[in-house]
C-alpha cells in the first residue's frame, strides 16, 4: 500500500455518514478507495444501498486535509497500517461484515498465531474472578494462545497482566486514538504490553473520545479472537455486547458460572441460561472445546527423570492416576483433595512433561 492508496484510505474513513459496511461495498464497487472519492454521483446511487444522504458529503475537500493530518501523525509515531484488503490485516476480523476498513497498531503483535482468545469482564471483577482468570491464563500458557482484551480497569487489565506474566503474546484493543491512553492509570502497562504485543485501534489521533467508542471497540475484539471468554459480568454492561457480537460471529463463546446471589456473576450466568455460552468450568474446557493440540512430544528421556520434574502436587496426581487408570477432573480433584482449577492446571502441565494423556470424556490417564 502505497501513501498516496493510505491517504485515500483515510480520507475515505473521515466521511460522515459511510462506516465500515459501505465503505467495503462501495471500494468492492469501484476498485479503490482513491476512486471511490474520486467517481461521480449519480453513479455510485446506482450501487445497491446507497442513498443520497450516505453519500452527500463524500466529495468534500477537508477529508484529503484531514487524511493529510493523520498521515503525519502515524509517519511520526512509527504507528503500522492495516488495511482490509490487505495480507497484514487480522485474518480473522477479515471474515467479519463490519470489520473496520483500516485498523491502526503500536507494539510488536504477531497475528500468525492461530490460538486468539478475547477475555472480557465486569470493571468491578472480585477477587474470585481474579484468581479464576489469572489460574486461566496460567494454564492455557502451554498452547501460547494470544491474550485479548480492551485494556481497561478490572478483568481486562488483569488478562493483559497474567499474560505477560505467563510470557504471552497480548493485544489490548483501544476505544481512542494512539495518542493517548485510557484510563491514565494504566499507562505503566504500556511499555510491557507493547514488548509482549501491542495495541489496536481504529480511532484516530484527533476523534473525540465518547464512551460509544467502547461498544465499536468490541467488535475488534470479538472478531480478532476464535472465542471470547467473560470471566463476570453484572445483568448488564460492555462484556455481554462483546459476547453477542461474537456469537453474531459463529464465534464460540465461554462464560464462567457463578453463586444466583453474586451480582458480577449474573450476566455470566444469562449467558448459560440462554445457550449462548459454554459453561467453562475448568480452564481445560477451553483447549477441549475449541479442539486445541499441544505439539507433538517425544517423552522417553524425559520419562526417565519423571519424579526430578514432577513438584508434590503433581506426584499426588501421578499416583493416583497410576492406581487407578483413568478418571475424570473432577474425581481427580476430589480424591486428591486439591482444588478443580488448580488440578486442570497441573494436568496440562503434566500433559507438556509427557506424564499423562487426555482421552475423550475429559478422562485422563497416565501415559
Amino acid at each position: 500500500m502505497t501513501e498516496q492508496d493510505l491517504i485515500y484510505i483515510l480520507a475515505l474513513q473521515n466521511v460522515p455518514n459511510i462506516g465500515d459496511i459501505i465503505a467495503k461495498r462501495l471500494i468492492n464497487h469501484c476498485g479503490s478507495a482513491e476512486a471511490v472519492l474520486k467517481e461521480k454521483l449519480s453513479n455510485l446511487l446506482k450501487i445497491d444501498g446507497i442513498g443520497k444522504i450516505t453519500i452527500k458529503h463524500l466529495h468534500e475537500s477537508s477529508h484529503l486535509a484531514e487524511a493529510e493530518k493523520e498521515l503525519r501523525f502515524i509517519k511520526e509515531n512509527n504507528i503500522k497500517t492495516l488495511y482490509f484488503e490487505a495480507n497484514n490485516y487480522p485474518k480473522k476480523l477479515k471474515h467479519c461484515i463490519d470489520g473496520p476498513i483500516l485498523l491502526f497498531q503500536s507494539g510488536n503483535i504477531d497475528l500468525e498465531n492461530q490460538h486468539i482468545i478475547s477475555i472480557v469482564g465486569t470493571r468491578k471483577i472480585t477477587n474470585s474472578g481474579i484468581a479464576f482468570c489469572e489460574n486461566l491464563i496460567e494454564a492455557l500458557a502451554v498452547y501460547n494462545p494470544i491474550i485479548v482484551s480492551g485494556f481497561a480497569y478490572g478483568t481486562d487489565i488483569t488478562a493483559h497482566k497474567a499474560a505477560i506474566k505467563n510470557q504471552l503474546q497480548t493485544i489490548g484493543c483501544l476505544a481512542h486514538g494512539l495518542n493517548t491512553i485510557y484510563p491514565k492509570v494504566h499507562k505503566k502497562y504500556m511499555v510491557d504490553v507493547e514488548k509482549n504485543g501491542g495495541f489496536l485501534t481504529d480511532f484516530w489521533s484527533s476523534d473525540k473520545f465518547d464512551r460509544n467508542n467502547f461498544l465499536k471497540r468490541n467488535r475488534v475484539i470479538a472478531g480478532l479472537s476464535e472465542a471470547t471468554i467473560v470471566i463476570e459480568s453484572a445483568e448488564k454492561g460492555g462484556s455481554l455486547v462483546t459476547a453477542d457480537i461474537a456469537n453474531s460471529y459463529n464465534r464460540d463463546v465461554f462464560a464462567v458460572p457463578g453463586r444466583t446471589t453474586d451480582s458480577q456473576s449474573v450476566g455470566c450466568n444469562n449467558l448459560i441460561k440462554h445457550q449462548k455460552a459454554h459453561l467453562l468450568n475448568t480452564p481445560l474446557d477451553v483447549p477441549y472445546l475449541l479442539n486445541w493440540q499441544l505439539e507433538e512430544k517425544t517423552p522417553p528421556t524425559i520419562q526417565k527423570q519423571l519424579f526430578v520434574e514432577l513438584d508434590s502436587d503433581e506426584k499426588i496426581i501421578y499416583n493416583y492416576l497410576k492406581d487407578s487408570n483413568k478418571e475424570q477432573l473432577d474425581t481427580i480433584a476430589i480424591n486428591c483433595n486439591l482444588p478443580v482449577f488448580k488440578v486442570s492446571s497441573l494436568l496440562l502441565n503434566m500433559e507438556l512433561k509427557g506424564v499423562v494423556r487426555p482421552l475423550p470424556g475429559k478422562l485422563f490417564e497416565v501415559v
